[in-house]
């Protein structure tokens, strides 16, 4: 769910067995992308950065890629709240799709992600499995939708026992040996609503966050 502009996660001299950067910079680097402002990042490519400047809605849909399948209901020209980020990862999409189905690894290197439970017994996300999370501080439910491995996934948020009110979706596309990483969602309801009166980037910056260190455990690790 919510990202502006994104800079590398903190590119620190890995240890023996190329460990992740410590808890602490990882939050700061949250803490940073989260409030900036999107401005484009001095050396990257428009590539690099295509759909992550968007900082309104509007840009937002006006950038969405059209080649996402939208469960009924979850219309992005009808939302409440849409967020669109895509950035270029210089890895291949079989092993950036292995950090995003092994959603309970997500908190050691995704600062806004807590908790992460997957029901049923299940190791890592696959076709209609349940999980449970915490992110923006929000408590929440997710259900997968969509399963194609190394290339779809998507998933409902909704409270615990309530109906779903977003939708957020991953579309991985090859791109010789890169893969462009495309995360767009929809919001519907009165916490949508809510948000994008309040802090209508918020969204945004928090996927450009989770795509920036993403980048980051996929080229590094």
């Amino acid at each position: 769910m919510p990202t502006t502009n994104a800079p590398a996660a903190p590119q620190t001299k890995s240890r023996k067995g190329g460990r992740l950067p410590s808890r602490l910079l990882l939050c700061g680097t949250a803490a940073m992308i989260l409030s900036a402002q999107a401005t484009p990042i001095s050396g990257q490519s428009d590539q690099d950065t295509k759909g992550s400047t968007a900082m309104t809605m509007k840009d937002d849909l006006t950038h969405r890629e059209k080649d996402i399948h939208w469960p009924l209901g979850f219309d992005p020209s009808k939302a409440d709240l849409f967020s669109h980020n895509s950035l270029l990862i210089h890895a291949s999409c079989e092993k950036i799709w292995s950090h995003i189905v092994d959603a309970t690894t997500w908190p050691s290197w995704y600062p806004n992600s807590k908790n992460v439970q997957i029901t049923g017994g299940a190791s890592k996300l696959d076709s209609g499995t349940v999980f449970r999370w915490q992110t923006f501080g929000i408590d929440l439910e997710s259900r997968i939708n969509e399963f194609v491995p190394y290339a779809r996934i998507g998933w409902y948020g909704y409270a615990p026992g309530a109906e779903p009110t977003f939708y957020h979706t991953w579309y991985l596309k090859p791109q010789n040996e890169a893969c462009m990483v495309i995360t767009d969602e929809v919001g519907k309801g009165g916490d949508a609503k809510k948000l994008r009166q309040t802090d209508e980037g918020l969204m945004h910056r928090g996927h450009d966050l989770w795509l920036a260190t993403l980048r980051w455990v996929s080229e590094n690790k």
